[in-house]
């Protein structure tokens, strides 16, 4: 049973001090004061507090007398002297420590068995800047941060729905991680909200030390852990995830990550861009073709030409400038896989490498060892031009978990290629069909509207639609608002005439009308 605070200051001071290790711990920090003729004493952690509000608050304090604090002390400190900062009180210890290891600061007051609990907490973070992966021409610059309460501010900032809700929840017995649920109540499914509020209040871990990742392993459920292709869209852009909760999905904000998990979503989600709506449909459409043929490449490009390339050679099947022209003393399918690992070893060093040399390794990585790869007959021209090819088109993608998924199984069709040959791709093929197939993300079929096929919504995925007719949300989503517009009212039978279209001048007015 939860201990509670007693009237008497000297033990609840040694008991919250015990508990947070103060003197062993340099930044937990007890303040005595004397609070108009009172003992009393301020406990917080040293960086989370703003020192210009405590100067405020202690000059407050100073100013206090005896008889201000007569009745009820805490509740005239919140209402009458304390009226421009946050306030509440709690009355169990573990509360009282919980509340400072979040950033607040607590009032302990001798003979008053209760906390003040001030927020004055102000947390590291760093300055909004755009996000890396989600780079527009067009747009906005802005993008989440560490803090949880600076990104639901940048979501409420696009969204001014009184039907936002933002549900709160700590995760994690010993980190206490604050994690918040996004959705509009009127617009989202009441039964992905219950089934996502329930995982969340399940999950019982002692820490997130992964933040989102880790939350996300616990909601998704163990169907999906050895599965590459990720259920949950991740977004550093507050448009993007302003966009996906008007057509009824879920976020999850975690704090201390500058991304934010969207649900549920389609494999479509992933081949998605904010681009794609900063320019004219066309273009839009496009860019999402272009992105879909990389993607494809990307995934299929390579397994497929080393199939073709085991066929019996001369029977027309591949054409003669595909190659390859000379093969090299290793056989194909071996060199793409040792293609794609040396790549993998680049990128995963271009990670830990400064950037002022990331430039130069990239060069050294991707050029010239390639260049030497084929100079002396170790690889063929075609190994490094199709993997290339297929690098470049993981890269379509801003998903970086989907562009893992997509190296994942190209890899493992290579190895199938190379094991058994034609049938291997093809059995390959169709394993990875069935697994998209039956997958799901929290209920919702990963290849919709693809499978189950949905010929409305596959065209405004395959086109994009402009904004004035994209007035339904997505049915998957069983929104509880389907519609995005009002009807609008039929327009009149007939407009009203130009003047400058009957001939006349714009600068000067209709006939009838001139100055006499």
């Amino acid at each position: 049973m939860p201990a509670d605070l007693t009237p008497r200051l000297e033990d609840n001071v040694r008991t919250i001090g015990e508990r947070l290790g103060w003197g062993e711990s340099f930044d937990v920090l007890v303040r005595r004061i004397e609070l108009a003729g009172r003992g009393a004493a301020l406990i917080f952690i040293d960086g989370f507090v703003k020192e210009d509000i405590l100067t405020l608050i202690l000059k407050t304090f100073s100013a206090l007398q005896r008889q201000d604090l007569a009745l009820d002390p805490l509740q005239a400190l919140s209402r009458r002297w304390l009226p421009f900062i946050e306030t509440s009180t709690v009355t169990e210890v573990d509360a009282a420590i919980h509340q400072v290891l979040a950033g607040p600061l607590i009032l302990l007051l001798d003979g008053v068995a209760e906390a003040l609990v001030i927020d004055a907490r102000q947390y590291p973070t760093r300055g909004m800047a755009e996000p890396e992966l989600e780079r527009v021409i067009r747009g906005s610059r802005d993008g989440f941060v560490e803090t949880i309460v600076f990104n639901t501010a940048l979501i409420r900032r696009r969204l001014r729905d009184p039907g936002l809700r933002v549900k709160l929840f700590n995760v994690g017995r010993r980190s206490r991680t604050d994690v918040a649920l996004l959705y509009i109540n009127d617009i989202a499914s009441p039964h992905m909200v219950r089934l996502l509020c329930e995982r969340i209040e399940a999950v019982d871990v002692d820490g997130l030390p992964m933040g989102e990742k880790s939350l996300e392993e616990f909601l998704v459920g163990r169907s999906s852990w050895w599965n590459p292709f990720p259920v949950v869209r991740y977004t550093e852009r507050p448009d993007v995830a302003a966009v996906h909760l008007l057509e009824g999905h879920l976020a999850v904000v975690v704090d201390t990550s500058p991304s934010i998990a969207l649900l549920p979503i389609t494999i479509f989600h992933h081949m998605q861009h904010a681009a794609d709506y900063r320019e004219d449909p066309m273009v839009g459409a496009y860019m999402r073709w272009v992105r879909g043929l990389g993607i494809g490449l990307s995934w299929l490009g390579p397994p497929l030409w080393v199939a073709l390339t085991m066929l019996e050679p001369g029977n027309g099947v591949l054409p003669p400038w595909l190659g390859p022209r000379e093969p090299g003393p290793i056989a194909l399918p071996l060199q793409f896989i040792m293609a794609e690992l040396g790549l993998d070893l680049v990128r995963l060093a271009l990670i830990h490498t400064p950037a002022a040399l990331g430039t130069a390794l990239g060069l050294i990585g991707a050029v010239i060892l390639g260049q030497i790869a084929i100079e002396v007959g170790l690889f063929a021209p075609e190994t490094i031009l199709y993997t290339a090819v297929a690098a470049i088109g993981t890269f379509a993608t801003p998903s970086v978990e989907f562009a893992m998924a997509v190296r994942l199984t190209r890899v493992a069709l290579l190895i199938l290629v190379a094991a058994v040959g034609w049938p291997g791709l093809a059995g390959g093929a169709a394993v990875l069909g069935v697994i998209l197939a039956r997958m799901r993300s929290f209920g919702v079929p990963y290849l919709w509207p693809l499978w189950p096929l949905d010929p409305r919504s596959l065209l405004s995925i395959l086109v994009r639609t402009p904004a004035p007719h994209a007035r339904l949300r997505p049915r998957f989503l069983l929104p509880g608002d389907p519609d995005r517009m009002r009807r609008r009212a039929d327009p009149p039978a007939e407009e009203p005439p130009v003047p400058w279209e009957d001939g006349q001048d714009r600068a000067s007015p209709p006939s009838g009308q001139q100055g006499s």
